[in-house]
């Protein structure tokens, strides 16, 4: 995790500087960098991944973690008849978790409809998916992405400034 004390290390063989961060950073490198003050800390929140969507550490473990829920919390589908009546418990299933994601601050929105979408029916299934057993559901999330260059601008205001 991102900007966490390394527990029981003491030190490092090679220590990095800000100008190296800088531009390893970028590449998906997370160092681990003794930090004054702050302790040895693990100073980056990036995948190696080429796809911008997987940039971050925290999105790509929030899917993976939507996915294994959704598929572990809808596997009693299996058993129903692929009609109507299941998409909207479908839907609704899906929609309740999502949601709880999105009050707990994990999906970004003023509201649930910004944070996510849950779209199953014939607008995701053709006759031929539905004849042959396939429910296909979409979904859509808005992940909250970190913070991760904080930027503060400060300027001087001059006695001459003052009236």
């Amino acid at each position: 995790p991102a900007n966490e004390v390394v527990r029981a290390c003491v030190g490092l063989d090679c220590q990095f500087n800000k100008g190296e961060q800088d531009i390893l950073n970028p590449k998906g490198v997370n160092l681990i960098r003794a930090l004054p003050g702050q302790g040895i800390r693990v100073w980056g929140a990036r995948t190696a991944s080429s796809n911008p969507l997987w940039k971050y550490i925290n999105v790509r473990r929030l899917f993976i973690f939507i996915e294994e829920s959704i598929k572990t919390n809808t596997s009693w589908v299996v058993f129903e008849p692929n009609d109507e009546t299941l998409w909207v418990r479908v839907q609704r299933t899906i929609s309740v978790f999502l949601t709880g994601l999105w009050r707990g601050g994990s999906l970004a929105g003023a509201t649930s409809e910004e944070a996510f979408y849950v779209s199953v029916g014939r607008e995701t299934m053709s006759q031929d998916d539905i004849d042959n057993g396939h429910l296909i559901c979409v979904i859509g999330v808005a992940p909250v992405k970190p913070a991760e260059f904080v930027i503060f601008r400060i300027t001087q205001k001059t006695s001459e400034a003052v009236e």
